[in-house]
């Protein structure tokens, strides 16, 4: 990147690292920061209305969709999220191109699956070989996207749907007396103060996923434990311009510093997004910060 990186070897340390620390595979851990980044940005949205959706249908009176909601809710809880990351992403991509391939190869004559090889048309692979790098890349995403919100959705539900519950029944029964209807009283009077009962077990749930994120690797993402195991290690002229001992203990040192640093900004964020959703409500956070000016 620096003009002065032509010739590593001659460089004092502080240019050759400053080299070092800005060469092609160093950027592309700094990328892997924003995709860790973004991949939190778009899951807890995606993965809190999987379980919106579910903990409501676990309380409905339609007996099929409760059941369904409820035994999505204990299956993926039960199932340990690395088993779960390694068999949904090859059923889900192998779904996926199986139908692709009933639409697009019908004369194919020769079975799917042949032994252990699943075996599709050129034109059912997802992605094609010849799409661009970006396109293979987005998938990868999307893919993990999906996975962290069908796990932690599960989980979200779960917390969601007891703090539904956890809403004083009198409440709703009062609304119901005032003429309001089940859908009403769903969306004005329990949705609004269920929040304040579910965030502790969100709180939760956002740092286990945060600590999650290093899964990436299972879905073929390379992330920045991949790229701080793969640049950590030792490196020796013969591979490389800038060789170097074994620095893992460094570059892991730095992640551990990153993750301390997101977690504790989220740990700040989600207080004050406490005390904001408590305030003037009945419950203990709001009573302290009623006493707090007194």
């Amino acid at each position: 990147m620096f003009s002065f990186c032509t010739d590593p070897s001659t460089l004092p340390d502080w240019q050759w690292m400053a080299c070092y620390l800005t060469t092609g595979v160093h950027l592309s851990l700094y990328g892997s920061v924003i995709t860790v980044l973004l991949l939190l940005a778009v899951t807890a949205p995606v993965a809190l209305a999987f379980g919106f959706a579910f903990a409501s249908a676990a309380r409905s009176q339609i007996p099929p969709l409760r059941w369904i909601a409820k035994g999505y809710i204990a299956i993926v809880r039960g199932v340990p999220d690395i088993a779960f990351f390694l068999f949904f992403v090859i059923a889900l991509d192998q779904a996926i191109e199986f139908l692709r391939h009933k639409v697009l190869c019908p004369g194919w004559e020769q079975p799917v699956w042949q032994g252990n090889d699943f075996v599709v048309c050129q034109a059912a692979k997802m992605p094609l070989s010849t799409a661009p790098q970006w396109v293979h890349e987005g998938y990868g995403f999307a893919v993990a996207v999906f996975t962290f919100a069908i796990v932690f959705g599960a989980f979200a539900a779960n917390v969601l749907f007891g703090a539904m519950r956890a809403v004083p029944h009198a409440q709703l029964e009062t609304a119901e007396a005032y003429g309001m209807s089940r859908r009403q009283t769903f969306w004005r009077i329990l949705v609004p103060q269920m929040w304040v009962y579910a965030l502790p077990g969100l709180s939760n749930l956002w740092m286990v996923l945060i600590k999650a994120t290093p899964l990436l690797f299972l879905l073929g993402v390379e992330d920045i434990v991949y790229w701080a195991r793969e640049l950590g290690g030792t490196k020796t002229p013969r591979f490389t311009d800038y060789p170097h001992g074994d620095w893992r203990m460094w570059y892991f040192l730095a992640l551990l510093v990153f993750y301390l640093a997101l977690t504790w900004v989220s740990e700040k964020a989600l207080n004050r997004l406490m005390a904001r959703l408590t305030f003037g409500q009945a419950t203990a956070g709001g009573e302290r910060q009623r006493k707090a000016p007194a």
